[in-house]
């Protein structure tokens, strides 16, 4: 698939959306795309549906931390607002709260009023606002599973589909601003099996430890069984070139002192051997209501910034 890396063209007066369940969610799922993005001067704005008030600290070393004891998510706030600062995007919070991860046989009802069970005009009634607002060409979010299947990851799916199709239609969510026609919606993959398994034969070539080989030995037993793999529907269209760019989204990782680990999953390939071995973020192209044609390397392709 061709592939360059969007700052070696300029991209301003192109806007790009990215809808995201948490905050923390951002920098696991595209950050170096985005950096790339407002390094060539798009304007690049970040939507988080919750505040991950029902998130728990992750990061052992953060466990005494008097802040996160507190008021953990007033912290992850703070953590947001240097993630975003490392980024160069902008940012806004939608307002709904965390769903938490349910868990158990059977599982637990979810708790009342969180996002996950919001109607879903309720829910999108805030993105669709924002998309009007600021008028994006672009939105990208997660496929039906969320990407995996946290119930907030879903629902975020859904509010950026919803918003993506009636944002464009003046009769729809009356007093949230005038209609705006986004031109493409993409998909995140983030967890896309062909990137997991690269890296895993570069490190076990190099003598590494791989810390995908659990992973991909349930993908492979997943479809010996003939089931669906727990991995994105859809195929891969677009690769954004953005190497460069993956220190800045180890930083901006690193500022979610609470969730990320520095020692943990997000870490165990090193920047260097990321550029030479994968050095795209992966998408998939859902919807385009201008010309398109895939494999693309640029959001963009097909859209006139007047527009």
């Amino acid at each position: 698939m061709p592939t360059h890396d969007p700052a070696r063209t300029s991209r301003e007066g192109f806007r790009l959306l990215a809808v995201h369940a948490h905050p923390d969610d951002e920098s696991s799922k595209g950050a170096a795309m985005m950096a790339s993005y407002v390094a060539a001067g798009a304007e690049v704005m970040v939507a988080t549906c919750t505040g991950g008030e029902r998130g728990d600290i992750l990061n052992a070393a953060m466990n005494e931390n008097s802040h996160g004891k507190r008021d953990l998510p007033g912290l992850r706030r703070v953590e947001m607002a240097n993630a975003v600062a490392e980024l160069g995007v902008q940012q806004r919070w939608l307002g709904f709260t965390d769903s938490g991860l349910p868990e158990g046989d059977p599982l637990p009802d979810l708790p009342f009023g969180c996002f996950a069970l919001q109607p879903l005009e309720r829910a999108s009634a805030p993105l669709v606002k924002l998309v009007r607002e600021f008028r994006p060409h672009v939105i990208i979010s997660y496929d039906e599973n969320g990407g995996y299947p946290h119930p907030d990851h879903i629902m975020a799916h859904r509010v950026a589909v919803e918003a993506f199709e009636a944002a464009a239609d003046p009769g729809r969510y009356p007093g949230t601003g005038e209609a705006w026609s986004v031109a493409k919606l993409y998909y995140d993959r983030a967890f896309n099996p062909e990137r997991f398994r690269a890296l895993h034969f570069a490190l076990e070539e190099a003598g590494l430890q791989s810390p995908y080989a659990e992973r991909l030995a349930q993908w492979l037993e997943s479809d010996a069984e003939g089931h669906q793999p727990p991995a994105p529907a859809h195929a891969t269209t677009t690769q954004i070139d953005c190497g460069d760019y993956f220190g800045q989204r180890e930083r901006a990782l690193l500022a979610h002192r609470t969730q990320v680990d520095p020692e943990g999953f997000f870490f165990a390939v090193s920047v260097e051997m990321q550029q030479k071995v994968w050095p795209w973020e992966d998408y998939s192209l859902i919807s385009s209501r201008v010309e398109s044609n895939v494999p693309e390397d640029d959001f963009f392709a097909g859209i006139t910034a007047t527009r």
